[in-house]
């Protein structure tokens, strides 16, 4: 076993035995939860809650009957949120290579059936390796949906992670997670470092490397749902990371054929039509595209794509075709996901 995956295992399942143990900011939750999710979380154990540590929220809306894996699932907090949203028809598997982690979900399994009201589990946890997913017995293009809550800096072979990720989504699937980035490329001797590389710091990527590899892996066209910038609070680890900024930004990454380098224009139209969970009077695609209950809204072809060929397709009415080009669309924003200014609150539950 590589060292630092070693590391890791001793970090999250023997030093930390709660939230409150650990020694930055950079492993929690930013903002409460939406009421939706917040009403799920009260009917999760106290004990998986516990052992939360995740930095945002990777549940996307529209989950119902949805085959979902949660990469690095720790305690099973979100793949239990995950279980609530998809209903008994839907699937949860959650993987993680903690011992004491999976103990802790796989112990609270009837707990969170019989909580749910549910005939039979439709969650389970599989001990494994994020970065080497290729050897688990997970079916390619088998999920609708991957979510992953601040794991995927712990990995060592981060574009292996997303290539894997991308070959088990089935077509239209997506992979919607949080996780931590910086602003520049982190030294090779902070990497070396234990507890930060626990802390989820030394082991984020620099954002524009990871558009690179997310690119790679066959997502055209990352969308950032949401950023906020994270302070460490810690004096000792700071003065260790020198000028370093670290943000903790959600990504949905859509697997969708025919997507484009750069946002085009071919004319097209979208009409929300309500229905989603959380979202009567807009729905949010990303941080840059609302789409108002009923009101026509001109789209990229990207998005349009986004909407159309994915499980979103019956929110929305489609207006347009793919007969005229007529150059670079422009109501789309860059892809810097990093707001400058002052972290928000923490919120670890």
């Amino acid at each position: 076993m590589n060292t630092k995956h070693k590391d890791v295992q001793e970090y999250y399942g023997q030093k930390l035995q709660q939230s409150d143990d650990l020694q930055t900011n950079a492993c929690c939750t930013l903002e409460a939860p939406p009421a939706y999710i917040q009403s799920i979380l009260e009917q999760i154990h106290d004990e998986v809650l516990d052992k939360y540590y995740g930095c945002g929220l990777c549940i996307p809306n529209a989950l119902e009957g949805l085959r979902v894996l949660d990469l690095g699932s720790g305690s099973g907090r979100d793949s239990y949120i995950a279980s609530k949203l998809v209903g008994q028809e839907g699937e949860v598997v959650g993987v993680d290579m903690t011992d004491e982690q999976l103990e802790v979900a796989n112990r609270h399994i009837d707990y969170h059936t019989e909580k749910f009201g549910y005939r039979y589990a439709n969650v389970r946890f599989v001990k494994g390796n994020i970065d080497h997913l290729d050897e688990l017995d997970l079916k390619e293009g088998s999920f609708d949906l991957i979510i992953s809550n601040c794991v995927i800096n712990l990995a060592l072979n981060k574009q292996k992670v997303l290539s894997d990720a991308y070959k088990l989504l089935k077509p239209g699937g997506e992979m919607y997670f949080s996780d931590v980035y910086s602003d520049r490329r982190v030294p090779q001797e902070l990497q070396k470092d234990p507890v930060l590389w626990g802390e989820c710091l030394s082991g984020a990527l620099y954002w524009n490397d990871f558009l690179g590899i997310a690119k790679a892996a066959g997502f055209t066209d990352p969308r950032v749902v949401e950023s906020k910038g994270i302070s460490v609070d810690n004096p000792e680890l700071e003065a260790k990371l020198g000028l370093l900024k670290f943000f903790s930004v959600t990504y949905r990454l859509f697997k969708i054929e025919g997507l484009e380098r750069d946002c085009e224009d071919y004319g097209q139209a979208v009409i929300y039509k309500g229905g989603i969970n959380d979202s009567a009077s807009s729905y949010d695609l990303d941080d840059h595209h609302n789409f108002p209950l009923g009101k026509m809204m001109l789209v990229c072809g990207n998005t349009y794509k986004m909407l159309h060929d994915t499980r979103l397709s019956s929110y929305f009415d489609f207006y347009g075709s793919w007969d005229t080009h007529y150059g670079i669309f422009e109501g789309c924003g860059g892809n810097m996901p990093f707001k400058e200014g002052d972290s928000a609150e923490v919120n670890c539950c």
